[in-house]
């Protein structure tokens, strides 16, 4: 790892190195605009109902910013929502629940887009059928009908739906405030997922210690590292070409990769930079937490998926609405061998009765509001 680290200083300190950074390259190492296009909201030409409501939509929070949506409008005045099965996570997401909360997530910010404009969201969730545990398929996971009604309440979270972020940036060492702990738990109410946060220092300290073991442990799983490094996109010509997973900007990274020293082969191997790199940053995430928060159901159903990823929208609506910082961690949630034992010390640690699934872990806490993540063109998403 040193020699490596030396010599990426050696190339730093190069006269051409110097002269790549200047004027000519500004900007390759940034987040291009077209990636993140969608954030501006509907153009004035998409007229139809729906395809506007889907533009915020897509938008929604999902795994690994997979967008595993594939949506059909054959059906006037409908929307059938399927899950995009080349978009799947099969090492990190085994049975797909994390995709399954992905379509919950995209479904709620859709009723609010309908709302907003004065329709009503009758959503029929798996008319075809429920999907098998360990496993999704081609029939819809929702069909959603938008029925005009002058009653329709605009919600006022959707206020906040151009403004969400995932920050995966470190956290500020500044508490949790007790009011914005109670203004997100006002966020998930009734239904039937359950919502619980942890603030005090011995409770944060316990699910830091969890939360970075967990990260340790799928980063040292080779498997499950390669899924995230094949949906990682460093500099701006990767993010604008794929306008999905997980983006990297910065000077650094792109430059890294651009002389040889950060590739996707390197990332795995342990004593390279970007492994090394890729272990720390996790472990930072964790560690800088000011607080969690989770979504518990009775049971796991794909039922119950698809309603955690409606709360969990509402709660990160919420969270941009308060100035929290808001980014998932699910390693311990996962579904595979190597990260059961930072598993069973979550549950232990959050009191989780038999029979009760997390199905979603969250750091909280304050920092500076980092760019949004790529979308894909919403066309993309459309069915012929």
């Amino acid at each position: 790892m040193e020699a490596t680290r030396r010599g990426f200083v050696r190339v730093l300190g190069s006269g051409a190195a110097i002269a790549a950074a200047g004027g000519l390259l500004s900007g390759c190492w940034d987040m291009p605009d077209s990636a993140v296009e969608g954030w501006e909201g509907p153009t004035a030409d998409l007229r139809d109902p729906r395809v506007r409501a889907l533009a915020f939509a897509i938008l929604a929070p999902n795994s690994h910013n997979k967008q595993a949506w594939s949506v059909d409008l054959s059906r006037a005045d409908e929307i059938a929502l399927h899950v995009d099965r080349t978009r799947l996570l099969p090492e990190t997401d085994p049975f797909s629940r994390q995709i399954m909360i992905g379509q919950g997530t995209f479904l709620e910010l859709l009723a609010m887009a309908a709302a907003a404009q004065g329709y009503r969201a009758e959503t029929s969730l798996f008319p075809d059928g429920v999907f098998a545990a360990d496993a999704v398929d081609a029939r819809p996971v929702a069909r959603v009908r938008l029925v005009r009604d002058d009653g329709v309440v605009r919600d006022p979270l959707f206020e906040q739906a151009l403004r969400r972020r995932t920050n995966r940036e470190p956290f500020e060492a500044t508490p949790l405030s007790p009011e914005h702990g109670a203004g997100l738990a006002r966020a998930v109410t009734g239904g039937s997922v359950r919502f619980g946060i942890a603030s005090g220092a011995p409770d944060v300290a316990r699910l830091r210690r969890i939360g970075e073991a967990a990260w340790d442990a799928e980063i040292m799983t080779p498997r499950a590292l390669k899924e995230s490094i094949d949906v990682t996109r460093i500099g701006a010509a990767e993010i604008g070409r794929h306008r999905d997973g997980i983006s990297v900007t910065g000077f650094m990274p792109w430059f890294g990769k651009a002389v040889g020293l950060v590739t996707p082969a390197s990332m795995i191997e342990p004593d390279s930079m970007g492994f090394r790199i890729g272990l720390e940053m996790g472990r930072t995430h964790a560690r800088t937490a000011a607080a969690f928060a989770w979504l518990v159901t009775l049971g796991n159903d794909r039922v119950q998926q698809v309603e955690v990823g409606r709360a969990y929208l509402r709660l990160h609506l919420q969270a941009t609405a308060l100035g929290v910082a808001f980014h998932p961690m699910s390693q311990a949630l996962q579904e595979y061998a190597e990260v059961q034992a930072a598993q069973r010390d979550l549950y232990q640690a959050l009191r989780i009765p038999a029979g009760e699934t997390v199905q979603m872990l969250v750091r909280l806490g304050y920092a500076e509001v980092p760019d949004p993540s790529p979308r894909r063109p919403l066309q993309t998403f459309l069915r012929a």
